[in-house]
């Protein structure tokens, strides 16, 4: 199922729930494989649907149901996996992005 948005450029913009409940807009940046899992790059957006000048978010794929091929996003608890996933997303975009450590 393919949803088209007129006007506004939204192909790249995923809308997640946060713990409690709420939508949040991401600007999806990137997918990372690492060790054959894959990792998601996304951007935070403002209400006003600008970019938020700030840090990336970055969550790994899980398929969660084949029929439907629906895909869920779960969080990180591994700072090191964090880090590799991050590397390599600075390698890909060092020259679109401007990175501060």
């Amino acid at each position: 199922m393919e949803e088209n948005f007129e006007g506004e450029d939204l192909d790249n913009i995923v809308i997640l729930n946060d713990e409690e409940g709420n939508e949040v807009k991401f600007e999806f940046l990137d997918l990372v494989e690492l060790d054959e899992e894959e990792y998601v790059v996304l951007l935070p957006v403002t209400e006003e649907g600008e970019e938020e000048e700030g840090e990336v978010v970055i969550l790994k794929v899980e398929d969660t149901d084949e029929d439907t091929e629906e895909e869920s996003y779960v969080s990180i608890e591994d700072e090191e996996v964090l880090n590799k996933v991050f590397e390599i997303f600075k390698e890909k975009f060092k020259d679109d992005f401007d990175f501060v450590d």
